[in-house]
């Protein structure tokens, strides 16, 4: 087994181990000389000594090195270092069809004919390229993260000739075409049957046929009939469940020639599912020519006749007799004629059991493989081995044991030890009930009569699935409770006062709002129970900024700001507040001030102060920010003058400033309560006025 690290033929580091099947493990890894992620199939260790197997192997390469297409996975490299063989193929992120059809039971209708368009555009692909698929199946089909859908795993295909003939390398019994089943003449066509029955399972949620062992349900491809689709959903339309029995039709004569006409069917489908567009052709030949036997009825039932008879009716026209000659026909001795029904009766009794006995044992030795599909991690599915191992039972039945709740380790010691040729396929799922580790689900069940080296698929639990804590902030707490609760989560509340968030809505969650949980875990909501009640504090005497500063700490907010005199307290000192020391109010409240700006009748003089800059310049436009002036003169404390919200339109502006004496005031201007800094330097933009009496 690799280990993340190691390098393979200097040139490829695993990273990570994705996945496993019966022939191979697949692996995650960095291509060094091209730096992209690939995928590494790696044939194991005990078949790397097996030249059949080895070809095998390479012949999947070589069916699909050749294959450039959207919807195929491509290969991009094949070889081997020191005995380790591998194939570097495209590394897809997505998950598998058969997953995907699991999660959602079954597909929406224009949903699985589009997935249906793009296997069958990649089919049409390696068909143009005289490569037969062989093993079409779900599970062989892998949706990427982006919606493409790609067709992976050519370990049994084979280059088309005029003798392909299944031999051992059967796809999965659940998908396979009838020719397949009798180990008969394989083509496109056969791939076309099994996209068919991948499109039935799409569509109704559950594979056409299904039985107790793989041979019962060959036999069932060979001889039973499906349930039409709209039998089981009435809202398929028409043409698709045409569709789909044409595609499944038991003789290849009367499935869709090619996957091009297919693809044209499947799309008129889209826009016109009531259509009566798809033609099924009458049966016009067999695949399996019939011996005529009619040359030596006739000639058993003319030894009853006189030569006479026997010479007239050499003369006539093969196929044509005139009604005398019916008219003998019908007076054949009854014992030969008795004589002839038993013997083909008998004949025919023993092609039978032949033929049945034939498939048994072709089935039982070849149809256990399911083309190793790759288990389905959370992140990165990969396709896996795809040659199906040679089966050596006796034949013998034995009952599948049960393996449920057991690590993966030991229910595979415990299958083997019942069946050393059991053929184990991997999947993964998450599971509310069992742990992490353990198989969490088996096929076919407990108490199933099993055959030899029969397929077993064991689903390893990933522990409870991860979900996101939903987003329900700003929500009533009843609606954040029912969307959480539907998410299997626990809850506890807290009611914090909160200025933003008014009374009875989520303010947040613990856990945050997209952090990954599971079902059962805990989450605290906090629902605002609005704006707290504050002590307001005395401003009175307090300069502006002095004000500002108490109101914030006390939890409110400075309001307006009014000038008036006051012969109590000193200029610049507020003089009114408009609640009362000790009031009991809301959280956030704004308190309106008065600073006292001298004596009524000592502002005498007046100036004016010009703002010759513009310090919104590159706001966009109706953009505003709130411009505040502030006056200093005679060692006086800084008041404000001037306070308002301005655009960069506003600017330049000129105001008239009253003082109480002449002489010289600095104005600094502040920007959002920001000071205002010269651009380009780091001293305080300010502005001198001198005040001048006023006259009169």
């Amino acid at each position: 087994m690799l280990k993340p690290g190691m390098i393979i033929s200097d040139r490829y580091e695993v990273i990570d181990k994705v996945g496993s099947g019966g022939m191979a493990d697949v692996y995650k890894a960095r291509d060094q000389r091209l730096n992209r992620f690939v995928a590494i199939k790696v044939l194991k260790p005990e078949y790397s000594s097996d030249k059949s197997f080895v070809n095998k192997f390479r012949g999947e390469a070589q069916s699909a090195a050749g294959l450039s297409h959207p919807n195929i996975v491509n290969v991009y490299d094949v070889g081997d270092d020191n005995g380790l063989h591998y194939i570097v193929m495209e590394l897809v992120e997505g998950i598998t069809l058969k997953r995907f059809i699991e999660r959602k039971g079954k597909l929406e209708i224009k949903e699985a004919v589009g997935i249906a368009i793009q296997i069958a555009q990649g089919m049409e692909a390696a068909h143009d390229n005289h490569i037969i698929h062989r093993d079409i199946k779900p599970q062989n089909i892998i949706i990427s993260r982006d919606g493409k859908v790609k067709v992976t795993d050519f370990g049994i295909a084979k280059a088309t000739t005029s003798n392909t003939i299944t031999s051992n390398a059967m796809g999965s019994v659940h998908y396979l075409s009838p020719e397949q089943a009798r180990g008969g003449y394989s083509d496109e066509k056969s791939d076309i049957y099994s996209l068919g029955v991948t499109l039935y399972e799409m569509l109704s949620g559950k594979v056409p046929f299904a039985g107790d062992n793989t041979v019962s349900v060959a036999l069932l491809h060979i001889q039973g009939e499906a349930m039409p689709l709209r039998e089981l959903d009435p809202e398929i339309p028409v043409s698709v469940d045409k569709i789909v029995q044409k595609c499944m039709q038991k003789r290849p004569e009367r499935r869709y020639h090619t996957a091009s006409e297919l693809i044209s069917d499947l799309k008129k489908a889209i826009t016109n599912p009531d259509g009566d567009f798809v033609q099924i052709p009458a049966f016009s030949a067999t695949d399996s020519p019939t011996i005529n036997i009619s040359d030596d009825l006739s000639k058993i039932k003319s030894g009853a006749y006189p030569q006479d008879d026997l010479r007239a009716t050499r003369n006539l026209t093969p196929g044509k007799f005139d009604e005398d000659e019916d008219e003998e026909l019908d007076t054949v001795d009854a014992k030969v004629e008795k004589v002839f029904v038993w013997l083909t009766v008998g004949v025919s009794a023993l092609i039978v059991i032949a033929i049945i006995a034939a498939i048994i044992w072709f089935i039982s030795n070849n149809a256990r493989g399911d083309g190793g599909a790759a288990p389905t991690p959370t992140v990165t599915v990969m396709p896996t081995d795809g040659v199906s191992p040679t089966v050596t039972g006796t034949g013998e039945t034995y009952a599948m044991p049960s393996v449920l709740g057991y690590k993966k380790e030991d229910a595979k010691a415990i299958l083997e030890s019942k069946d050393r040729d059991v053929f184990i396929e991997f999947d993964e799922d998450f599971s509310d009930t069992y742990e992490a580790g353990v198989v969490m689900k088996q096929y076919p069940d407990a108490g199933n009569n099993m055959l030899p080296g029969e397929s077993v698929i064991l689903t390893i639990s990933t522990g409870k699935e991860s979900i996101p804590v939903p987003d329900v902030y700003g929500l009533t707490e009843a609606q954040a409770d029912k969307k959480l609760v539907e998410k299997g989560l626990n809850l506890t509340h807290e009611y914090p006062y909160n200025d933003e968030v008014e009374a009875g809505k989520v303010i947040n969650t613990l856990p945050e709002r997209g952090t990954m949980v599971t079902a059962g875990d805990s989450v605290t909501v906090y629902v605002s129970n609005g704006p707290q009640n504050v002590t307001v504090p005395s401003l009175l005497g307090m300069t502006e900024k002095e004000a500002e500063a108490a109101l914030k700490g006390a939890g409110l907010k400075k309001g307006s700001v009014s000038y008036d005199s006051s012969d109590i307290y000193a200029v610049g000192q507020v003089i009114y507040q408009n609640y009362s020391v000790g009031e009991k109010i809301a959280s956030g409240t704004a308190i309106d001030i008065t600073i006292n700006q001298g004596a009524t009748n000592a502002r005498s003089y007046v100036g004016q102060v010009t703002i010759d800059v513009n310090p919104l310049e590159g706001y966009g436009p109706g953009q505003t920010a709130e411009i505040t002036l502030e006056l200093e003169k005679d060692g006086e404390p800084g008041y404000e003058i001037y306070s308002d919200f301005l655009t960069s339109d506003d600017f330049p502006f000129s105001i008239p400033v009253d003082s109480n004496s002449g002489g010289t005031g600095i104005v600094k201007m502040y920007v959002d309560g920001e000071v205002y800094i010269v651009p380009g330097e780091s001293n305080e933009a300010t502005w001198s006025v001198k005040f001048v009496p006023v006259e009169g």
